[in-house]
């Protein structure tokens, strides 16, 4: 992405961590007793297949989905000690999370200029403009997720990945403590998937956020994550760091699939590979060709 604006201040990073959550939809439960701490300065990322309830539990901690059991709280939002989120208004606690996720539509008649302003917003007075710092925040998040060329265009002209980056940098304008994140390289091609990756890193390392990031990609996953959690049937199968949680074992039961794990020589960096039906047919392929043809 194009070399961003400096970073502005960003407010005090929280902990933001949930207790024994239990959640569902009406009478199917999705979540059982699940405990959950992100803390400033690391990325913890939540993988597991579709349903395991992944989704479900990030969006607990950003007070969209209830929990009967249990409490979400957070640390250091004005008060050293643990607080529920529920006593937090709501513009006290978009000052401390911002949540992105998959399902926000695309506003007509703004420019992407506008819609990233809309991050603002916790920090503006009513009916006041934008600040400096609030310019200065917004120049940054363009340049950040690699949208400034496009701030004056139409929202509607763009495309769901370009979309996708957009919204990305309405939170990254937010200046949160806490980041979450549902599946941000969806929708996005390889280069863009790999620098929104990175951003997620920046923001973990330079200004010591904590993130949270759901993501379905268990090599993207293990190149982004501090801590993964690995979840089962709305169950935690295996949490600590990416090489103790992506083994063969962990993942071949919880995919219900065959697959090889190895970790990366030069970069420690574990890779999962799945094991296909039709590898053998394709390994004699390579031998014989001397590579795979176009």
């Amino acid at each position: 992405m194009p070399s961003a604006a400096p970073a502005p201040a960003l407010r005090v990073p929280v902990t933001l961590s949930g207790e024994h959550l239990d959640l569902g939809y009406g009478k199917n439960s999705v979540v059982h007793d699940v405990s959950i701490s992100l803390q400033p300065g690391r990325a913890t990322a939540l993988v597991g297949p579709n349903g395991s309830g992944k989704s479900t539990l990030l969006r607990a901690l950003a007070r969209l989905h209830p929990s009967p059991s249990g409490a979400v709280t957070i640390t250091g939002a004005g008060s050293s000690e643990p607080r529920p989120v529920s006593m937090l208004t709501a513009r006290e606690f978009a000052h401390e999370v911002t949540l992105f996720s998959q399902s926000r539509p695309a506003p007509q008649g703004l420019t992407v200029g506008e819609v990233v302003a809309f991050g603002r917003h916790p920090h503006r007075r009513r009916f006041a403009g934008l600040a400096e710092a609030d310019r200065r925040a917004i120049e940054h998040a363009l340049g950040a997720t690699g949208v400034s060329d496009m701030a004056t265009r139409p929202v509607g002209e763009l495309s769901g990945g370009e979309m996708q980056r957009v919204w990305l940098a309405a939170c990254v304008a937010q200046q949160t403590g806490a980041v979450l994140l549902d599946e941000p390289t969806n929708h996005l091609d390889l280069r863009y998937q790999i620098e929104t990756l990175d951003l997620v890193r920046d923001l973990v390392e330079e200004t010591g956020v904590a993130v949270g990031i759901v993501l379905h990609d268990l090599d993207h996953a293990a190149r982004v994550a501090d801590h993964l959690i690995l979840m089962d049937q709305g169950r935690v199968r295996a949490a600590g760091a990416p090489a103790e949680v992506l083994t063969a074992e962990h993942v071949s039961e919880v995919y219900g699939i065959d697959v090889e794990v190895e970790v990366d020589e030069r970069t420690g960096r574990v890779r999962v590979d799945p094991v296909s039906r039709h590898a053998p047919r394709i390994a004699r392929q390579v031998v014989a060709t001397g590579g795979f043809r176009s």
